[in-house]
C-alpha cells in the first residue's frame, strides 16, 4: 500500500506541474506569437508538457481510487475530495482545449482571464489539500 501512496504522490506532483504552469505559458506564448507571428519553442514546450503531465494525471487518479476503495472504503470526506478532483480534471481538459487552440494560432483569451484561469487551479488544489489534512466528516 505505501507503494501506492508514493506512486499517487508523485504523479500528483507531475500532474500539478503542468495545472500549475500550462496556463502562465500560454500568457507567454501568447506574447510570443503575437511578437514574432509564428509558432516558437515556448509553444513547443507548452505542448509537450501538457501532453506529458496527462498521463501522470490518468496514474494519480487510479491510484488515488484504489486507496480510496481498498483503504478508506470512500468514507464522506473521500466523496468531497473526489469532486474536487473531478473539477480540476474539467479544469486540466479545458486547459487542453486552449492548448490545442494555440497551436492553431488562436489566442481568444485575455491574458487577464488567463491569469485568472490560472488562480482557479491554485485555489481548488488548496482545498484538496484541506480536505485531505483535516478530514472533515
Amino acid at each position: 500500500m505505501d507503494w501506492i501512496k508514493i506512486i499517487h504522490i508523485l504523479c500528483v506532483m507531475g500532474w500539478m506541474t503542468s495545472i500549475f504552469a500550462v496556463p502562465r505559458a500560454l500568457i507567454y506564448w501568447k506574447r510570443d506569437f503575437s511578437a514574432t507571428g509564428r509558432q516558437g519553442p515556448l509553444g513547443d514546450l507548452t505542448y509537450r508538457l501538457y501532453r506529458f503531465s496527462a498521463g501522470l494525471g490518468i496514474i494519480a487518479v487510479l491510484t488515488g481510487l484504489w486507496m480510496g476503495w481498498q483503504v478508506w472504503h470512500f468514507v464522506p470526506w473521500i466523496h468531497l475530495k473526489l469532486t474536487l478532483v473531478v473539477l480540476l480534471a474539467v479544469h486540466y481538459v479545458w486547459t487542453g482545449v486552449l492548448v490545442g487552440r494555440a497551436k492553431r494560432g488562436l489566442f481568444t483569451q485575455s491574458e487577464t482571464w488567463l491569469r485568472v484561469f490560472n488562480e482557479v487551479s491554485v485555489i481548488a488544489v488548496v482545498a484538496i489539500l484541506w480536505v485531505v489534512v483535516v478530514k472533515p466528516f
